[in-house]
């Protein structure tokens, strides 16, 4: 065991990362953390070197540096702990292992019908100890969703900028074909020269479903940084394009201009919920799972309230199996806590249940993207560790970029076992 940090990681991070301090020791917790481990790889396809010791089946490795630091994260906290002990640089994957590649085989069985747990029953019983709820301060009412969204959105531009493509497109591509197993066959090849065409075409996918044309009325909700809303007025459409990140607005104003369209799109700072007005097609690209379980209804209606008669929607939502959507709701995530604040993703069910019990639309999964995912967040994964330079340059340190090398990497592991997925949902009227 050693501890030397990987690079990027200073010590001490706790003095600019507070939540990263070492827990305190808890011989209790450190045992029950180790008896986790040894459960959890005596069948996992995949090596943990800790402690002098080698658990699991072989294949991709993981080494941790420090295995008290490791072990007592994982005590306090099992939903964050993992994820906090990488950015803390208590643990690395072995040289020549792809983070995500290692990552997959623990995905892998929260995707698996038969397991859908890491851990036995039994000692699924005693997951509370170390679990958190949700804190109260992550409330998606309008300041709640504003703050939210900001923490995320409204980090930087720039920093955007360096890992996504040139449209600036922050949500799942289209690679085209067969939405299969065949599009991550060699994620080694993603290129990120691939990639603005994968964006277009699944922009254009949204406004072919939705019926958008020249003279349509669009109303784009969460519209980033209005890739979407250039291409409908590129179609000749005019289209009202709302986010509440206020500087993700500015960029997104700008674009429009440089785009020669700002006669056609008006980019307003509004929460949904206080948008007026009626139109032809709305849209919403991978906005839901930043709307909370409590507001999904509202969400809905407020989709159906701005559709003109014979109006269609399409809404692009990341999703997850109905049953663990249910076993992890009120649970206090790593990627709630480090990367999407209040967020909360949704399944296929209870966007059926939530539209048949609160508006009189009906969707319709148009398109699954899941695969097309992990090609998108391998892609990005790459670009943003090839620009790590410049991101470091713009103020972001080596434990965040860290962070941002787990986020990637734990949703590409995500969609490529299918634990997730990404759909467009087509809704219309009953």
């Amino acid at each position: 065991m050693t501890d030397l940090l990987p690079a990027g990681v200073h010590q001490p991070v706790a003095e600019t990362w507070p939540t990263l301090a070492r827990p305190r020791s808890n011989p209790v917790r450190r045992a029950g953390a180790l008896a986790a481990i040894r459960l959890i790889a005596k069948d996992l396809p995949a090596t943990i070197h800790l402690e002098n010791r080698t658990y699991g089946l072989g294949g991709p490795a993981m080494r941790v540096h420090r295995g008290a630091h490791f072990l007592d994260r994982l005590g306090q906290d099992a939903g964050s702990g993992f994820g906090e002990a990488y950015l803390a640089g208590d643990w690395d994957p072995e040289p020549g292992t792809d983070l995500a590649d290692l990552l997959v085989p623990f995905a892998e069985r929260f995707s698996n019908e038969e397991t859908r747990h890491l851990l036995p029953k039994w000692a699924q019983s005693l997951r509370w100890l170390v679990t958190r709820s949700q804190p109260g301060d992550q409330e998606n009412d309008r300041a709640g969703a504003r703050e939210n969204v900001s923490r995320h959105y409204d980090l930087s531009n720039a920093m955007f900028s360096e890992f996504l493509d040139p449209t600036l497109t922050y949500s799942a591509a289209y690679f085209g074909g067969d939405a299969s197993s065949a599009v991550t066959a060699d994620l080694a090849t993603a290129s990120y020269d691939e990639l603005t065409q994968a964006q277009l075409n699944k922009l254009d996918s949204i406004l072919d479903a939705a019926g958008v044309v020249s003279g349509s009325r669009v109303l784009d909700i969460g519209c980033g940084w209005a890739s979407l809303a250039i291409r409908a007025a590129q179609r000749g459409a005019w289209v009202t394009a709302i986010t509440i990140a206020s500087q993700q607005a500015l960029l997104a104003q700008r674009r429009i201009a440089d785009a020669g369209v700002s006669d056609r799109v008006q980019v307003a700072l509004r929460d949904y919920r206080d948008q007026i007005g009626e139109f032809d097609a709305v849209l919403s690209v991978e906005m839901i799972e930043a709307v909370g379980e409590k507001y999904w209804p509202v969400y809905f209606e407020a989709i159906e309230r701005r559709l003109a008669p014979g109006g269609v929607a399409v809404v692009q939502a990341i999703v997850m199996p109905h049953e663990r959507m249910l076993a992890t709701r009120n649970t206090f995530t790593w990627v709630q806590k480090y990367i999407f604040p209040g967020g909360l993703i949704p399944s296929i069910k209870v966007i059926e249940d939530v539209t048949t019990r609160h508006t009189g639309l009906r969707p319709e999964v148009i398109r699954h993207l899941g695969a097309d995912y992990a090609r998108t967040l391998r892609i990005w994964r790459n670009r943003f560790m090839d620009r790590s330079p410049a991101i470091e340059a713009l103020g972001f340190d080596g434990t965040f970029q860290r962070m941002w090398e787990f986020y990637l990497a734990y949703s590409e592991a995500g969609f490529r076992t299918g634990y997730l997925d990404d759909v467009q949902l087509r809704l219309t009227r009953r």
